[in-house]
């Protein structure tokens, strides 16, 4: 397959600015973004929540892409404009877009942070050659997570979700800006070489982490936030959870520990996006896949 229709998407999320900047800078400057094999086209998802200056204004729009919600006549702002979105890029399951680029920030300590739903030939290639051109960025996978996935980018079946932090909500940063481009230039070179057939030679196996739960912030017994971050995890994206190591600190002190298995990594720490769902970090399984030699 030739991927002929690439979609550059920015502003899913309203307050995260990298993604809308980037996606007004390309729409008036082109040539960042054209390859000679295929078309890309940018668009801001929430133009609403970007005047907003809010994450969404009714409910999260990147959970509004599950082919259960789709066909639903959920009356929400978010909903409607996911039927909408899914008219103009899809439909999910048959879409006319080839490839989606989804661009976010986050206020964790995640650096680049490139997240598949597939761990499929395409994207497994995909994600070596990005681990060639970017050895710092981490690869993080939802494959595993639902059958049916939620975000926008999952409309096509070729999809690549791009997460740079810290950054808070509502600002925009250079470091990150130019870290998000660069990014997603590696990422349309790719398609360019994979349209060719023109890949170098990639790595035999890729190291990626799996997203598998969630942890959440201390309650009290009203059900109100109780507590926090401990700050021995905090910043510590990606790294192995240890037995006893703190993990939570309530407001009288005390601490929450580590009680789970080795082997277990933590990302999104603190992410202030999650507050509404009192959400501290969440948990991922660090393993070693095989990268197919070709795509056949």
């Amino acid at each position: 397959m030739t991927i002929k229709k690439v979609a550059l998407v920015g502003g899913t999320h309203g307050n995260e600015l990298t993604g809308v900047h980037l996606i007004r800078k390309w729409q008036s400057q082109p040539e960042f973004v054209t390859r000679p094999s295929f078309k890309s086209d940018c668009l801001i998802a929430n133009p609403e929540a970007v005047a907003a200056n809010k994450r969404y204004l009714d409910v999260d729009l990147n959970r509004q892409f599950s082919v259960d919600r789709l066909t639903r006549e959920i009356q929400t702002h978010e909903a409607s404009r996911a039927r909408e979105l899914n008219r103009q890029l899809g439909p999910k399951g048959d879409a006319a877009t080839d490839l989606i680029i989804d661009l976010h920030t986050t206020t964790a300590n995640m650096g680049c942070t490139f997240v598949v739903t597939r761990e499929d030939a395409f994207h497994l290639q995909l994600c070596a050659w990005l681990q060639m051109q970017m050895p710092t960025a981490v690869i993080t996978s939802e494959g595993a997570l639902m059958e049916d996935h939620h975000f926008l980018s999952s409309i096509s079946d070729h999809n690549i979700l791009v997460e740079v932090g810290p950054v808070p909500q509502g600002l925009l940063r250079a470091d990150a800006f130019d870290l998000s481009e660069l990014a997603v230039g590696h990422i349309l070179d790719f398609i360019e070489l994979y349209n060719q057939n023109a890949l170098p030679e990639l790595p035999a196996s890729l190291e990626l982490f799996r997203y598998f739960d969630t942890v959440s912030l201390p309650k009290d017994e009203s059900g109100n936030l109780g507590g926090m971050v401990h700050q021995q995890l905090q910043d510590r994206d990606f790294r192995e959870l240890k037995p006893g190591q703190p993990i939570l600190q309530r407001f009288d002190g005390s601490e929450i520990n580590w009680r789970g298995p080795t082997g277990i990594y933590a990302s999104f720490i603190n992410e202030a996006a999650y507050y509404d769902q009192q959400l501290a970090f969440s948990l991922l399984k660090k393993v070693s896949v095989d990268v197919p030699a070709s795509l056949d």
